[in-house]
């Protein structure tokens, strides 16, 4: 598949219907989302008959970008009941339910409480039984809740065979690859783009706002 035509194939999938902001509920975009997927599987083959970890997977819209690159099979966890009814009607609605398996669950520091919502435990990464060849993810970025990225690249880290995949601001560069060396990743810049961040809460002063984002490839180091 061409990157036009996967751009094209994720355009139709639903976003949030009501985002929270205490999750940083921003759509992937179709244009973020397939230039992640298709870089991850044609510059690296981290993606085609490989096994996907999807953190906080929101909409589904990275799940599904994987699938239709080739992957063996994605397991999606997100914290939000709303989000992840989105996401399994996305999957229904392109018919990869037999690709695709959802975990409710939020993520955060290891042994830390659950802060989001009662009965959702924090995802403990040996619960998952096994290790995945590559994790994408579009975490928040630590805006409302301090940390939060980091939580989710040491999860990330934690859980990945050989790469991670990741978008993050680009204003914490130099402190995210800090952060990789001590989970025990090299992180690589591959792209600098722009997050065409929507209006889409009532906190929102202005129709779109852009945000330098960094597209990430962690890879494990070897000891």
């Amino acid at each position: 598949m061409k990157l036009k035509e996967l751009e094209a194939e994720l355009q139709p999938l639903k976003g949030f219907a009501e985002p929270k902001r205490e999750l940083e509920q921003y759509v992937t975009s179709a244009h973020l989302a397939s230039r992640m997927i298709f870089t991850a599987a044609t510059q690296f083959d981290d993606i085609d008959e490989k096994d996907i970890l999807d953190l906080g997977c929101g909409c589904a819209v990275l799940s599904i970008a994987s699938v239709m690159m080739g992957a063996e099979s994605v397991t999606s966890v997100d914290v939000d009941p709303e989000a992840l009814a989105i996401a399994k009607e996305n999957v229904e609605n392109v018919e990869m339910e037999e690709h695709i398996e959802f975990v409710h669950a939020e993520i955060g520091p290891p042994g830390a409480a659950p802060t989001h919502e009662a009965g959702v435990p924090v995802l403990d990464p040996s619960s998952l039984g096994k290790k995945f060849d590559t994790v994408v993810m579009n975490p928040p970025f630590g805006s409302w809740r301090k940390g939060i990225d980091m939580a989710f690249l040491e999860t990330a880290c934690q859980l990945a065979e050989t790469a991670v995949y990741s978008l993050n601001k680009t204003s914490t560069r130099e402190f995210i690859e800090r952060k990789a060396k001590q989970f025990g990743f090299q992180g690589t810049v591959i792209a600098q783009m722009r997050y065409d961040l929507p209006r889409t809460m009532a906190f929102h002063k202005q129709k779109s706002v852009d945000i330098e984002v960094d597209m990430w490839r962690f890879e494990k180091m070897a000891k």
